[in-house]
């Protein structure tokens, strides 16, 4: 479907004004055209709906000075000719006031996707043509059964054209969606989550959501509490898609170099090559991965011990992270990977996590456990040391007693303590690995991951929590 242009300019023509008009040694555009329509819902009922459409303009101007190459980094938001030259104007004066950058490399040259000058993509609240049926059902259902639903569903279409002076011209499309629903008994005593990922809302089944959620809270109708502990624990895809995000970005290649992440080789220098975790354990990133597919060139706005601004355009393929349970690449600029002398591995949108001999689902995973406990999800998860990478969270929205393989109640929640790293080294069981969402980092950042259910015989509780 064809976009609106915003104003009077498509986005090929405001890369073209910006490195037309810029008077810098060289420049780098990146123009994201972005469309969304979601939904809201709250008691059985949608509130609101809305489309939104907006267009952001990074320019990235480079200046050669005596002692290198010095660079200047604006974005905002912009839909005419005139506001683009302000950004150029305002990147070429950060440039020119700045020290040179100590990842100063050549540009990359000449490459022109044969798509650039297509239309950006485009969603509207038709996406939802197929769900909303569904929902209407599913409010039926949750209210003859005294049941409430509060959720959402965004849809977004992101298309991302890159230009510059030496020659880049690259085009990307990037659908992106992501729903989630919680219930809970018209008493509120307690709540149940699921939640997903999705490119176009075809596979999306708001019953089906529903049924889950209904399977939840009969669960919940016995309460148990337990204490703090070490308990055997059964993580659904989505507490791994949490705790694996993580992982990845800790991951960078500079900060294990200089000895400071749980991938350092200490005093300086990184375990890449080491054994790592168990030789299952396999945590790749592809570009190309069904479902999950991504842009396949590096983006960035600017400069970190992550990305560096000189790398826009790099080609990307698969990269394994983790490969036979040895560390395999850490996330490396050009800058970073002279430091280490490993290969450029920069960062990817995905992630999938395999684990050999993983099969079946976590029903299968819960039917082995004969006393442990079930998680729903992880939230607030934040780092506590990153020489190891010990995380601490909390669990939310349901965690299940289970005795002989049955689901027998709910308990109350927890803070944990973990390591990712740790986890993957401990784990006794893992599922197959499907398509996951992290409830942490799926909404705002991170929504495409495919990871298995795992069991941990020892998952450390620390506290029990207030919340509930």
């Amino acid at each position: 479907m064809s976009a609106p242009v915003i104003g009077t300019a498509s986005p090929q023509s405001l890369v073209e004004h910006a490195l037309a008009t810029s008077t810098a040694d060289d420049t780098v555009v990146i123009v994201r055209n972005a469309t969304s329509a979601n939904l809201r819902w709250a008691n059985n009922t949608l509130t609101t709906n809305g489309v939104m459409h907006g267009v952001q303009v990074t320019v990235v101007a480079f200046v050669d000075k005596p002692g290198g190459r010095s660079v200047g980094s604006v974005s905002g938001s912009a839909s005419t000719q005139a506001q683009v030259t302000e950004l150029v104007e305002a990147a070429e004066a950060a440039a020119r006031a700045a020290n040179p950058a100590e990842d100063a490399n050549d540009l990359i040259r000449d490459g022109e996707a044969p798509d650039w000058d297509d239309a950006p993509g485009t969603t509207d609240i038709h996406v939802y043509d197929h769900v909303a049926p569904g929902l209407g059902e599913a409010f039926g259902r949750a209210t003859a059964e005294q049941r409430i639903l509060y959720g959402f569903v965004n849809h977004e279409v992101t298309t991302t054209y890159l230009g510059s002076s030496t020659g880049l011209r690259l085009r990307h499309v990037q659908p992106t969606g992501h729903w989630a629903c919680t219930g809970k008994p018209t008493d509120l005593s307690q709540s149940a989550w699921v939640g997903g990922a999705t490119r176009d809302f075809a596979d999306v089944d708001p019953v089906a959501f529903d049924e889950t959620l209904a399977q939840r809270l009969g669960w919940g109708r016995h309460r148990i509490n337990l204490e703090a502990g070490r308990y055997d624990t059964v993580l659904p895809p989505s507490a791994v898609a949490d705790v694996m995000i993580d992982a990845y970005w800790y991951a960078g290649a500079r900060v294990a170099w200089e000895g400071q992440s749980a991938y350092s080789r200490r005093p300086t220098g990184t375990k890449i090559g080491e054994d790592l975790v168990r030789p299952e354990v396999t945590l790749y990133s592809d570009p190309a991965y069904p479902g999950l597919e991504c842009a396949p060139f590096a983006m960035a706005a600017a400069s970190s011990n992550e990305s560096s601004v000189f790398d826009n355009g790099i080609g990307l393929g698969r990269t394994d992270w983790i490969r036979d349970g040895v560390l395999t690449s850490l996330l490396q600029t050009r800058h970073s990977a002279a430091m280490t002398s490993q290969p450029v591995t920069p960062a990817i949108d995905n992630l999938v996590l395999d684990i050999d001999g993983g099969s079946g689902s976590i029903d299968d995973l819960v039917a082995g456990v004969d006393d442990g406990l079930l998680v729903t999800c992880f939230w607030y998860i934040r780092e506590v040391d990153p020489q190891t990478l010990l995380l601490t969270g909390l669990t939310r929205d349901g965690v299940y007693k289970v005795e002989r393989g049955e689901i027998v109640g709910v308990v109350n929640n927890f803070r944990w303590n973990e390591s990712p790293l740790d986890l993957l080294r401990r784990f006794t069981h893992a599922s197959a690995t499907e398509q996951s969402f992290s409830r942490e980092w799926g909404d705002d950042y991170f929504s495409r991951t495919a990871t298995p259910a795992i069991r941990i015989p020892d998952f450390n509780m620390s506290s029990v929590s207030p919340a509930q």
